[in-house]
């Protein structure tokens, strides 16, 4: 079946917010699972930190403000993969966006660093976000969290993703990834809060980490 079939719908917030087994028991998961994550990928962790310590002397991790469920927002943490000034060269590069819509997303992007394209690509520079989860900000599995420019310039369907808290993965990235547009993006998680379970979050993991072994076009 392909994904993008369904038609664009509205989702009955409450009926979401009222789901207390599966989100207790999605809740339980995210505190083991981060927890695990972090004891297991630490030497990982530890060697990404000193390759991008090693590389430009520059800081390690990268916090930047998302916006989180009913647009309440928080740091999210990543490794740093560009290079320190990033931020300020964003402006130049904006007529250079490969995706339509409010998201950046820039394919050769000259910002990123050396082993930033490595990370990047097998979504390494995620791992921090483990701390998100385990604050409870952020869950494995859900819509990616947008940047507060981003939501500004959201339509009143757009906003139907921050019903739920964010992800570190989700069906978008488990799937189509970079592959699709912003409107295909919004679909998809749309369609994954429809369809949310704990086993349908089990399979997005499942795909998430095939994907950090083999890459789907992530940049």
């Amino acid at each position: 079946m392909n994904l993008l079939e369904s038609k664009a719908v509205l989702l009955n917030k409450d009926k979401i917010g009222s789901r207390f087994v599966y989100h207790s028991i999605k809740r339980i998961f995210d505190i083991v699972a981060a927890t695990c994550g972090i004891v297991l990928l630490s030497p990982l962790m530890i060697i990404i930190a000193v390759l991008i310590k090693t590389e430009d002397h520059g800081p390690i991790f990268y916090k930047q403000v998302r916006v989180g469920k009913n647009g309440k927002t928080f740091k999210m943490y990543k490794f740093r993969s560009m290079f320190v000034n990033a931020d300020k060269m964003l402006a130049e590069l904006k007529e250079q966006n490969d995706v339509e819509g409010p998201m950046f997303k820039m394919k050769e992007d000259p910002r990123v660093t050396k082993i930033g394209h490595f990370i990047r690509k097998h979504s390494l520079d995620e791992l921090p976000q483990f701390f998100n989860v385990i604050k409870g900000d952020m869950s494995l599995v859900g819509p990616r969290p947008p940047l507060p420019s981003e939501v500004a310039e959201y339509s009143d369907y757009d906003k139907q993703r921050l019903y739920v808290i964010p992800g570190c993965t989700g069906l978008w990235q488990a799937t189509e990834r970079n592959e699709v547009g912003f409107n295909e993006m919004v679909q998809l998680d749309i369609q994954y809060i429809q369809r949310a379970s704990f086993i349908f979050d089990l399979w997005i993991i499942w795909k998430t980490v095939e994907i950090i072994v083999k890459p789907n076009g992530s940049y």
